[in-house]
């Protein structure tokens, strides 16, 4: 049955200034620690084909541009998923919308262990990018429901960090499972995760004037930003009207295409152009990602500690992006690098860059639009990055195929951050949050 929603204070009693000195309480964290687990099983499921592409392109024949076009089916459904999750997590709330796509992705991820063609492949990547494509406006719109915006940008670096944590379990477990059991057991063994979280998602999780588990102080805190007056649910369609949505969709669009060049291609890279074996690609791969951790939390703490020092908030947000894009700079000439480590080690810093870029510009939609229609507009810009990820991962796989290296590809991965922060600042320069 569900509990009695409480009530909420007057605005005049949730002044930041009066609530700062407060011991306001903890459980909003504990609902961080379950969006951080969800997306490191998120990505622990999502990092085993491109651990594995190398072994499956010896066992399954495929070509590089194959390999594309199977990642390509991945994006395509993770496009459509986003839209869709965005529209059904406003409309239904993000407790059922997370517990669906929680089992959605799991059993695609499990379906890869039947795969044994290219097409097969293509079928299991197309039907996982669908549902795990309800991860990310979930954990932005619970993050909306849990946090004041002061806190959101840290909120979002530490669960975000859990793709991090996923890629880095899935580099250590992935090669270990398969040598030992086969990689059909590693698609199954790592899938079977999910279940194990849905049980703590649907016991713990409400929205926090719901909570039992909440105190007075803590529910005062969590709503001390200033009231948003609710009416009907915003239609995504609408949302494009506004300039701030295309900010973040295209932002989006040019910058998480390299993430997921990251996700799918770093290990042929290194297979290809040093030599790795299955077991060999772990520890490069280890400290990518235990790199992109620490750049994931601290790009969310360096907003909010500008914040704290009195900087505006969205303006926080574009420095510390600024700070992350000028960091990835260097892996553009990563293509032309003989010596692996220092190669290792420029990706690292580049991914650790991308993270914290991408704590602050998730945590800029809840900044600029009201909580009803954060969900809509993160699934906006996921469709806009998976888009562009379809364009890049069908080229990459030209690319390789027609020339051998990865010169492009880093060019390509360094460059896009700078043009995507000048386009977003046009877009929003002496804006303020949408009042729809």
């Amino acid at each position: 049955m569900k509990q009695p929603t409480r009530q909420v204070p007057p605005a005049e009693a949730r002044a930041p200034s009066a609530l700062a000195a407060i011991p306001v309480g903890h459980y909003r964290w504990t609902i961080c620690g379950l969006l951080f687990f969800a997306t490191t099983i998120n990505y622990l499921d999502r990092n085993i084909l491109g651990i594995l592409a190398p072994t499956l392109q010896r066992e399954i024949g495929w070509t590089p541009v194959e390999y594309g076009y199977i990642t390509t089916a991945f994006q395509a459904a993770y496009a459509l998923g986003l839209v869709w999750f965005g529209w059904f997590i406003d409309k239904y709330g993000t407790k059922l919308g997370y517990s669906l796509s929680l089992i959605g992705w799991t059993i695609a991820a499990a379906a890869h262990a039947l795969a044994q063609s290219v097409f097969g492949f293509g079928a299991a990547r197309f039907f996982l990018g669908l549902s795990e494509a309800g991860n990310f406006p979930a954990a932005i719109k619970a993050t909306a429901e849990w946090f004041p915006k002061r806190e959101r940008a840290l909120t979002t670096g530490i669960f975000n960090s859990g793709a991090n944590i996923g890629a880095v379990v899935a580099a250590a477990v992935v090669p270990w499972l398969t040598v030992s059991f086969g990689w059909r057991a590693a698609f199954i063994v790592t899938a079977a995760t999910g279940f194990i979280w849905l049980i703590f998602w649907v016991l713990m999780y409400t929205r926090p004037e719901e909570s039992k588990r909440v105190s007075k102080q803590e529910l005062e805190y969590i709503l001390s930003d200033p009231i948003e007056v609710v009416n009907d649910k915003i239609p995504w369609v609408r949302l494009l009207r506004y300039r701030q949505t295309w900010a973040f969709v295209l932002g989006k669009f040019l910058t998480d295409p390299v993430w997921w060049f990251y996700l799918y291609w770093l290990a042929l890279y290194l297979n290809n152009n040093f030599g790795l074996s299955l077991t060999g690609l772990a520890l490069p791969l280890i400290v990518i990602y235990s790199m992109t951790s620490v750049g994931s939390i601290g790009g969310g703490w360096l907003s909010g500690a500008m914040i704290g020092r009195g900087i505006p908030v969205y303006k926080s947000r574009m420095l510390a992006m600024l700070v992350c894009a000028l960091l990835v700079l260097p892996v553009v000439v990563v293509g032309e690098i003989k010596d692996m480590w220092v190669a290792v080690l420029i990706i690292g810093l580049a991914a650790a860059s991308h993270q914290g870029w991408s704590a602050n510009i998730f945590t800029t939609a809840s900044d600029m639009f009201p909580k009803r229609a954060v969900g809509s507009v993160v699934g906006l810009g996921g469709l806009a990055g998976s888009v562009g990820g379809m364009i890049f991962m069908t080229l990459s796989g030209y690319l390789v195929e027609t020339t051998g290296s990865y010169i492009v590809h880093f060019i390509i991965c360094g460059s896009a951050y700078l043009i995507a922060l000048g386009i977003m600042q046009l877009l929003t320069f002496r804006a303020k949050p949408v009042e729809v």
